[in-house]
């Protein structure tokens, strides 16, 4: 066996001193087994639970934080919102309990699970459904139409006038200024990003000939910003400017309607949930893991393809009794239909489906401690 001592992720973690162990084992946490997407599934428990990641999982996260604490007076959540890519290397690197991310592990990541959370490694549980918002700040215009080749030449620079004839011939009757695009992009790794990008090269494959990446392509132009509220806010003082996040904090920026099919569509949680339906389960994935492979070519009619499914990753195995059951029931808490309501309400995304939160719960109850 192996074991490991959790560091600090970040300032903001001075408390994550609990630690992890890098073996796993065949006993199960203890205690009465609570049925799928019960919200009284973390009664009880206490202690104090550390996490690192996605900046757009923010509203939704203090909703689940304060929901859970309402059922559980003796535990406590952290969360410090740095973003997906930190969250990952934080629970990779012993610094988080779990990580929130607005992409699953990828191969390599998954193979080093298994160094720090023992031979089973680590579990994506989807969390939280929602579209990425291509959000532009252009006086007096609140929505416009592009097909993916155009939104890829903007973000490529290829297009840098709001007029430009491509964007204009998509769009009879708007009169469109003839201003400059900006183009701002996250400066931090980030799950949307990734996301994005993946959207881009797999709709627009002979315009976005990068390869899908958390970081943003350093050969391209434009400004940039850390986490979503630092794009939109940037965005939102430059004129002209164009970017794209989690349509939850977008605020009152237009927005881009895509087509897909024969279609333009706009962003809403329906949308986004009807993408996701489509996806499948990522492959070579044995223990239990819910990650998916979203299609971003879809042609649903009705389907809003630039689409983040945000995870939260947990270790399958942790040092103690109180530490599993901890773990466990704030995940049986996020992914119940209490905690997905809560976080509705507060970030605007769309709620998990039922078959996908029997997953997810199934998987849940996999962690547990490891000897």
């Amino acid at each position: 066996m192996k074991a490991f001592r959790v560091g600090r992720a970040a300032a903001v973690l001075s408390v994550a001193a609990l630690a992890l162990t890098a073996c796993g084992s065949d006993n199960a946490t203890g205690g009465a087994e609570q049925p799928a997407g019960s919200a009284s599934a973390g009664a009880g428990v206490s202690g104090t639970l550390s996490g690192v990641g996605a900046s757009s999982q923010d509203a939704a996260m203090q909703a689940w934080i304060a929901g859970f604490a309402e059922q559980n007076s003796g535990a406590n959540v952290q969360y410090s919102p740095d973003g997906s890519g930190a969250g990952r290397k934080a629970l990779l690197g012993g610094g988080a309990q779990f990580a929130g991310s607005d992409a699953h592990l990828d191969d390599e990541e998954f193979e080093q699970a298994k160094e720090v959370c023992g031979p089973e490694g680590a579990i994506d549980i989807p969390v939280y459904v929602s579209p990425i918002a291509i959000a532009f700040n252009l006086e007096g215009v609140k929505e416009i139409n592009m097909d993916a080749d155009t939104i890829a030449k903007v973000f490529r620079g290829e297009i840098s006038k709001w007029n430009d004839e491509a964007i204009a011939k998509q769009n009879e009757g708007v009169t469109l200024p003839d201003t400059a695009i900006t183009v701002v992009n996250r400066s931090d790794e980030s799950g949307t990003t990734e996301n994005f990008t993946e959207y881009l090269s797999a709709v627009a494959p002979k315009v976005w000939t990068d390869e899908p990446d958390q970081a943003w392509p350093s050969s391209l132009s434009g400004e940039n910003a850390q986490g979503t509220s630092g794009v939109v806010s940037q965005a939102s003082k430059t004129d002209g400017a164009i970017t794209y996040a989690d349509a939850s904090a977008v605020g009152e920026l237009g927005t881009v309607k895509v087509k897909v099919g024969d279609e333009y569509v706009a962003h809403s949680p329906e949308a986004a949930a009807k993408a996701v339906d489509q996806a499948t389960p990522v492959e070579g994935r044995d223990n239990g893991d819910v990650s998916l492979d979203l299609k971003r070519d879809t042609q649903e009619a009705g389907a809003y393809p630039v689409v983040l499914v945000s995870y939260h990753i947990y270790c399958t195995s942790y040092k103690d009794q109180s530490t599993a059951d901890l773990v466990k029931a704030f995940g049986s808490y996020v992914i119940s239909e209490d905690g997905q309501k809560a976080g509705q309400e507060a970030a605007g995304n769309a709620p998990i489906s039922d078959s996908l939160r029997e997953k997810a719960q199934q998987a849940i109850d996999t962690i547990k401690v490891a000897s």
